[in-house]
């Protein structure tokens, strides 16, 4: 920064009054008080530093500009973990913490997030006026003492409503992470397939007990008999024995929640029209593996629903909130993948729930947390982060020479309240492609997951490994009647859990992603 020359010290002077010595103490420590708060204001107002001025010394976070960490600073409500995470809970909280009033949001927007949305804020600093020494008399007009700078204006930005992306808006979003020599598999609608389903409860013993539907009387079957047809070409139904040998002498990992648990689950039913894989899990948890020893073909599950190093808060308590370490990777499943083919990773549902953020080992932010003092973000802060750096573990392997598949968000469909306020997920058929149209939290983090396989795409042509898009989101968007519901227990009228609209019964709509990887991995075959 460039000092004027009338406020610039003006040097030795040649002749020196008797008094300067006397005088020169006071006059530096008037020039220091009166000089500092007006070229470095931001010294007086350090305490109202954001997020992203506190973690730009992470190279990691400064390689592109498309955080937008400052759009996601919100204030949030604290709020409850259910055993199936969902979507943002409503609970009341302390008179004195409560925000200040914002404008009532639409229906629908409250339908689909109950959480208090704070409106975006930008500050805009006035322009300080520039003064030389043919203008000194603006400053003693205004007064001797006033400062040349004036305190920031806060800005809200508009709050209509904006108009809903249509369906084609949408699916053109995946065409820079998608191989265009193909056919877009994941662009289409769902038709009748009276030939489904392909297995049952009773033919598979995979199917966990909350997705085992028709064991817990779900009455209706006619959402098993529809398949998944793409616009431009054709997508056969898994063939088993294609299949596994498609993937002899291979390995097929799957990173992520209960929902990409789901898939896998999908995947042994489907394949046990065949045969039955062996199980040589080294524990009990949710850490499985799984091997078809005729086709030397091995399949594993690694627990991580955040993606990234996390920790309990207090190990006892499961309701406390999570401590993720966003810059950091989950060393159990990065160490463990290096030796893998193929490796599905997802993530979802659960950054709803409470945690506390970390960068560069410092709380930098929360969600759902009752601390006043700590920055309350979305879940899009947390979301982005995590991708890139499971994206970054990924590109730092030495060893690993797979593939790696980005399985896309998969909706829930609570309707009529939220998750725990009796919303449900009743529906008996899919939805037609012009009756739904992906918006809201559901469209911002498909969209964070698109910028983040672009940017891991990108840095992998310079590694040598190959990101390719698994776009589960649209087609999954279209089957509010393929979850659970209520049909994943016994009814007891003295229990009140909430309905599982989250995950997929089986057999259900998600075994159509394995028609899809089927797919994927012939494409991998003959590149």
């Amino acid at each position: 920064m460039k000092f004027q020359s009338s406020e610039l010290p003006i040097g030795k002077p040649q002749t020196r009054r008797k008094t300067a010595p006397k005088l020169a103490p006071l006059v530096a420590i008037t020039i220091l008080f009166t000089i500092i708060p007006i070229y470095y204001p931001s010294l007086r107002y350090s305490s109202q530093k954001k997020i992203s001025q506190v973690i730009s010394s992470n190279s990691e976070d400064t390689i592109l500009a498309v955080d937008h960490l400052d759009n996601d600073l919100e204030v949030n409500h604290p709020c409850t973990i259910e055993d199936v995470p969902t979507q943002p809970c409503n609970v009341p909280i302390k008179e004195e913490e409560k925000p200040e009033k914002l404008p009532e949001k639409d229906e629908e927007s409250t339908k689909i997030m109950t959480k208090i949305d704070a409106p975006d804020k930008k500050v805009l600093p006035e322009t300080r006026k520039k003064l030389d020494r043919h203008n000194q008399h603006a400053r003693k007009k205004s007064g001797h003492h006033q400062r040349d700078f004036m305190v920031p204006k806060v800005i809200l930005e508009k709050t209509d409503k904006k108009r809903p992306p249509r369906d084609g808006e949408v699916r053109s979003l995946p065409s820079e992470v998608s191989n265009s020599e193909y056919c877009d598999i994941f662009s289409g609608e769902w038709v009748k397939n009276p030939e489904g389903p392909y297995y049952t409860n009773d033919t598979c013993y995979a199917i966990q007990q909350h997705q085992n539907c028709l064991k817990f009387g779900r009455p209706d079957t006619d959402f098993l008999k529809w398949r998944w047809k793409p616009d431009a070409c054709e997508l056969p139904i898994l063939d088993p024995v294609q299949f596994l040998e498609l993937v002899r002498g291979k390995s097929l990992a799957f990173v992520g929640d209960s929902v990409a648990r789901n898939h896998m689950q999908s995947l042994i039913c489907l394949l046990s029209r065949v045969v039955y894989p062996e199980d040589i899990s080294e524990t009990q948890d949710e850490n499985r593996r799984w091997i078809y020893k005729d086709y030397d073909f091995n399949i594993s599950m690694f627990w991580a629903p955040y993606l990234v190093r996390t920790e309990k808060t207090d190990p006892n308590d499961v309701q406390q909130p999570f401590n993720l370490y966003l810059d950091e990777f989950d060393e159990f499943w990065t160490n463990q993948i290096q030796g893998f083919d193929y490796v599905i990773i997802s993530a979802g549902h659960w950054f709803f729930r409470p945690t506390m953020f970390y960068l560069n080992h410092r709380l930098v932010g929360c969600l759902y947390c009752p601390q006043s003092t700590v920055s309350h973000v979305t879940s899009y802060f947390s979301y982005r982060r995590a991708f890139r750096t499971a994206f970054r573990a990924i590109n730092s392997l030495k060893n690993y020479k797979g593939v790696t598949f980005l399985r896309t968000f998969a909706p829930s469909h609570f309707e009529n309240g939220p998750w725990d306020k009796g919303g449900d997920c009743a529906r008996t058929r899919p939805f037609k492609r012009n009756e739904k149209v992906l918006e809201d939290y559901n469209l911002e983090f498909y969209k964070i997951q698109l910028d983040e396989l672009k940017i891991a795409q990108r840095v992998g042509r310079r590694t040598g490994l190959k990101f390719r898009l698994f776009d589960a989101t649209q087609p999954m968007l279209l089957r509010p009647d393929g979850h659970p519901s209520k049909y994943g227990r016994w009814a007891n009228p003295n229990v009140s859990v909430p309905n599982d609209c989250v995950h997929w019964c089986l057999p259900g709509p998600i075994d159509s992603w394995n028609d899809f990887l089927v797919e994927l991995l012939k494409r991998e075959v003959a590149d």
